[in-house]
């Protein structure tokens, strides 16, 4: 397979001690392909699911970040660090043999919903043009403004070592784009007096890869040597999470040139649509075509003549963002 006709995404289960650059840079190298990029950053430290999209494919990056991650973690109680994980140095330690395992489970019970958090310095947050990790390794710390995440759920796998100075709890937790795992388990040990720090994490999914669909490196590199990598390729129309809308061949060369697609052109819909609602745009033959902004008014595109009160709407599809 040519480096032409790599288009897709990979599901990568990153090791620990990779970047998430060096395994965008080992696929570039690997395939011998200079479009590739992943839909977000996982800690050197971590391991997870690290979906790559390559090719044509790049152009979906910014459509795939905002889907809902899931992570697996443990938090450690008796230790707090100034990384807010173990590698960090100790800047408080307690004895946590005091503390009662239903108190844990409920306080982790209760981040569900929207929480505030305050990014950790060791984060790839950006002040006045450098990354606030790289600030943290000179030794300098700047204010952060909280941000608000969305905790959707939270279940409590197994608690550990209860009545000894470190207990632990291990726990899945399924959040929005943005949310610090590891100010999570430090908030928490604040919160109970005891400090806390993170002692293990796994990014489980991200949208809808999982960690049981994801290749290692090595897998990659077999497929690679057996020429066989394009089974590790999804398509950009069935990773993309927009609601598809199909057009007809005729329509497909107004869609390569960004112009609108009218009623006469699109084929079928399968959902009621609003107002600047991202949809993608599919051709039987041609596939994912392009991502199009939704205008909804008159068959001849004309929105003043549109009552919002009638049941025969007339879309008109605006592509914004054109792969072929």
């Amino acid at each position: 397979m040519s480096a032409s006709e790599i288009n897709g995404v990979i599901n990568v289960l990153k090791p620990p001690g990779m970047t998430s650059h060096d395994v965008v840079s080992f696929l570039r190298r690997s395939l011998q392909i200079k479009k590739a990029g992943h839909t977000g950053t996982l800690d050197p430290g971590v391991a997870g699911v690290l979906p790559v999209c390559l090719g044509k494919a790049t152009k979906t990056i910014e459509y795939m970040s905002d889907d809902i991650k899931q992570y697996r973690a443990e938090v450690t109680f008796g230790r707090s660090t100034d990384t807010q994980d173990g590698f960090g140095q100790t800047i408080l330690e307690t004895d946590a043999s005091g503390l009662r395992q239903e108190v844990v489970e409920q306080a982790l019970l209760d981040l569900r919903g929207r929480i505030s958090q305050i990014p950790p310095m060791v984060s790839a947050l950006k002040h006045k043009g450098r990354k606030l990790y790289e600030l943290a390794r000179e030794g300098i710390t700047v204010e952060r403004e909280p941000r608000a995440v969305e905790i959707h759920d939270i279940k409590v796998i197994r608690c550990s070592h209860f009545g000894t100075p470190n207990p632990s709890a291990l726990f899945d937790m399924k959040c929005s784009k943005g949310t610090y795992v590891r100010t999570i388990c430090h908030d928490i040990g604040a919160r109970l007096g005891y400090g806390a720090f993170m002692s293990f994490l796994v990014r489980t999914g991200t949208g809808r890869f999982h960690i049981s669909d994801a290749l290692t490196l090595d897998e990659i590199t077999e497929l690679i040597n057996n020429n066989a990598i394009d089974r590790a390729f999804l398509p950009v129309e069935e990773v993309l999470p927009l609601a598809p809308v199909w057009i007809y061949d005729d329509a497909v060369r107004s869609v390569v040139h960004g112009n609108p697609v009218y009623s006469p052109g699109i084929q079928s819909i399968r959902d009621e649509l609003t107002e600047g609602t991202l949809v993608k745009l599919m051709n039987q033959n041609c596939g994912c075509l392009a991502v199009a902004r939704v205008i909804v008014g008159s068959e001849e595109g004309d929105t003043s003549g549109f009552n919002p009160e009638s049941t025969h709407k007339r879309y008109i599809f605006q592509p914004i963002k054109v792969f072929c």
